[in-house]
């Protein structure tokens, strides 16, 4: 009875086998294996900044895999995986007599294979139908497929957490490096996570995802993978594990974002999922600069404003169990912001703070660590500011390498640098943190320019007959009622104090306020108006009433990096751009940017005489003026820029170049309000600009513009001035020229009718 009973048991499944085999489905999904690959963003040398799509790839071949991560994945999911047809019999009556003996469901014995054909054909669900197909499913892939081809597929599809898919992905997620470079320790962490992602994540839960990596670490002890010595030196291993998914090894997030705008738009139907490369003109060691010369100016900035307390509370009475659990599950909810980690306060005293760093370290801050937040510290602070026990504070590691109490700053900043030659942006930082506020402000944020607007008004004087030599009155202004059309206008000088007739040069230099007005009225302020949109900013944004002087229109950092670079390339007007091509999976070239280097006649804006003249006196503006700091910092004589404090202070500019690459930095706040007294441009934009230009600029040797055919020069330093060649009197010498009455000279006699 019993061989009969086995014999018609084999003859149903033989039955079953022979109609069932028939309908599986095709495996072209395997032998052609196309994976959704996501959208990414490198730098113009090749430095991931992006990364969009669903599901986080990084394809790899078999060959590429490193050994010790190949047995790390057999010892963890299928140690018999080159000895079996697809389906484990030995597994199987190994995997019943444990659990047998376990008294419960302890073991499975689902083979590489097996998960193959359930992550490509089948559902989750568990029915003894769906198992017979998996099985089913595994003898025909073995037949039509090698195990290295089997096991490729595994360690490119299988799903690891953290939108993580296959093995090289998890790699660069987990640990920020390719799988070529793990450790033992790292691989058998990493092999442990496809029997449970969730359960067994290291950021989620690290202490189930170590106790994982133990089982896979002896077990490949056990199968001889590894001796003992490596076994124990990968159980003492420290893992570094990364908790923030868009940590890149640059940062470069307002870009990555305008990038992969440009892409969908280009690609709206897969942009990402097929695989698409966008090269972007961004350059890795500017856009480092960039980014880390901004934070640094927005911080001492918000140093110099003074501690606003803690950042929230955290119920210390919610904190049961595991404390160190507790407290760090409780922080996952705080973000991070670049280097400004959160912590818990654990205890405090006017002495020492003692806080609990998000990640597991304790940290104790005393003495100048925690100087900066005294005044918190007291009785008196306000209670929803207060450093107590629950507090939430930000650390921030010091020039030395020590912990210190710092805070997110409320006020934004942006910078942007540009080749003036072909308008490709070198560097982009739309932001103090991306995470925090995506909002760019280097193409979006318009703000009124200040002081920083002037060379525009000047250049368009240049246009009408004056020169750096031209002496205009710096003295008080009114403009009547009846003029302004509404009430008396009395505007000033940043610093109240008035020097009588001096030359433009001077004026530029010093930014003198009533010298810029009187110059706008002499020209007329429609023709300025004209004259300054052929820079590229947008005319109705800069309405034609005297204030235009000073800058009270409103600019993008964008609109002014592109009107400084002509300036910086003499004369011509540039076309930012930002996405130098995009490609397929295969580096194809599917789209290019269509570069318009500046040289071309048609492209100039403004006669090469102008630009030139503008060139001598910006770049008195960094040796002698207002940002005189530059060209102390830099030790270069060639850097030209112009500083901008719009009133109240509330808006802080400086924009420069040098001839090689010309760059825009702003701060202030979203919702408009007063940085501070004494919060110039000068103080608080180009110390950004500095930083940025000490790294763009390293081995450029100093390079200064050649003048051009059609001026005549005299003098020298603060003194030299131009004048065009066609009012020349061939009997007098430059010096004569300058003092020759019956030149064309400006008029300030009363303001024009517009």
């Amino acid at each position: 009875m019993l061989l009969g009973l086995t014999a018609i048991g084999i003859a149903l499944a033989m039955i079953m086998f022979a109609l069932a085999y028939p309908n599986l489905p095709s495996l072209e999904v395997l032998t052609d294996y196309r994976p959704k690959i996501p959208l990414r963003v490198y730098t113009a040398d090749g430095q991931l900044i992006g990364e969009y799509g669903e599901e986080r790839r990084a394809v790899i071949s078999i060959g590429e895999v490193p050994l010790l991560m190949k047995q790390a994945i057999l010892a963890a999911e299928d140690d018999r995986f080159y000895q079996h047809g697809g389906v484990d019999y030995i597994g199987i009556l190994r995997a019943a007599g444990t659990n047998l003996l376990g008294g419960g469901k302890r073991q499975g014995a689902s083979t590489i294979t097996q998960q193959v054909a359930k992550n490509f054909f089948l559902s989750g669900e568990k029915t003894y139908t769906r198992k017979l197909y998996e099985a089913l499913l595994s003898f025909k892939i073995e037949n039509n497929l090698t195990k290295d081809q089997i096991l490729e597929l595994y360690i490119n599809q299988i799903f690891l957490g953290q939108r993580a898919y296959g093995f090289a992905a998890a790699a660069s997620i987990y640990y920020g490096k390719p799988l070529k470079d793990i450790s033992i320790a790292e691989a058998a962490m990493l092999a442990g996570l496809p029997k449970a992602p969730s359960a067994y994540n290291p950021i989620a839960n690290p202490k189930r995802a170590k106790i994982r990596q133990q089982y896979v670490l002896r077990r490949m002890r056990d199968l001889g993978y590894i001796n003992e010595a490596q076994y124990d030196s990968a159980l003492k291993e420290t893992l570094i594990v990364k908790r923030e998914l868009a940590d890149y090894s640059v940062h470069a997030e307002h870009a990555a974002e305008m990038a992969r705008q440009i892409a969908a738009e280009r690609f709206p139907e897969d942009v990402y999922s097929r695989g698409l490369k966008v090269y972007t003109t961004l350059i890795k060691a500017e856009q480092e600069a960039a980014y880390t010369s901004l934070r640094r100016g927005v911080m001492d900035y918000d140093r110099r404003h003074g501690y606003r307390g803690a950042e929230s509370y955290l119920d210390m009475n919610d904190i049961t169990g595991d404390q160190d659990e507790a407290i760090d599950e409780a922080l996952q909810d705080v973000a991070d912001a670049g280097d400004l980690v959160p912590a818990l306060v654990l205890a405090v005293d006017a002495k020492q703070i003692r806080a609990y760093r998000k990640g597991g370290e304790v940290v104790m801050l005393s003495g100048d660590a925690m100087k900066f937040a005294a005044r918190m510290l007291d009785d008196k602070a306000p209670p929803n500011k207060r450093l107590r026990r629950g507090a939430i504070i930000r650390l921030q590691k010091d020039d030395k390498g020590g912990w210190q109490i710092s805070q997110l700053p409320e006020v934004e900043s942006a910078f942007v640098a540009v080749d003036p030659k072909d308008g490709a942006i070198r560097a982009l930082v739309g932001g103090f943190d991306f995470n925090r506020n995506k909002f760019n402000h280097v193409t979006q944020a318009w703000r009124q320019p200040g002081s920083s607007f002037k060379p525009f008004i000047y250049s368009a004087a240049l246009e009408k007959g004056f020169n750096p030599g031209t002496v205009i009155n710096d003295e008080p202004i009114v403009i009547s009622a009846s003029q302004t059309g509404s009430q008396a206008w009395e505007p000033h000088n940043y610093d109240g104090k008035y020097e009588g007739p001096m030359k433009m040069r001077t004026a530029l230099a010093k930014s003198k306020n009533m010298v810029s007005i009187r110059i706008l009225q002499s020209i007329g302020t429609h023709y300025a108006q004209d004259f300054t949109a052929r820079f590229g900013f947008d005319a109705a944004k800069h309405p034609p009433y005297l204030t235009m002087a000073l800058g009270a229109g409103s600019v993008t950092p964008w609109q002014m990096v592109t009107a400084y670079s002509v300036f910086a390339n003499g004369g011509y007007r540039i076309n930012p751009y930002v996405v130098r091509d995009i490609r397929d999976d295969k580096n194809q070239i599917l789209a290019a940017a269509v570069q318009a280097p500046a040289g071309k006649e048609s492209t100039r804006v403004i006669d090469p005489r102008n630009a030139f003249m503008m060139d001598t006196m910006l770049r008195d503006v960094t040796i002698y003026g207002t940002a005189a700091k530059a060209s102390v910092a830099l030790k270069r004589q060639d850097l030209a820029g112009k500083t901008g404090t719009t009133n109240e202070y509330v808006d802080a500019w400086f924009c420069g170049y040098q001839m090689t690459v010309s760059a825009c930095a702003w701060v202030g706040f979203d919702q408009p309000k007063k940085l501070g007294d004494k919060e110039t441009g000068g103080a608080a934009a180009l110390p950004i600009w500095i930083g940025y230009m000490g790294r763009a600029l390293t081995d450029v040797p100093t390079q200064m513009p050649e003048m051009p055919e059609g001026l005549l020069a005299h003098g020298s330093g603060r003194e030299r001035s131009f004048i065009y060649a066609e009012n020349a009197h061939p009997e007098q010498s430059p010096e004569e020229e300058a003092n020759d009455t019956s030149l064309p000279r400006p008029d300030f006699s009363s303001p024009p009718a517009d």
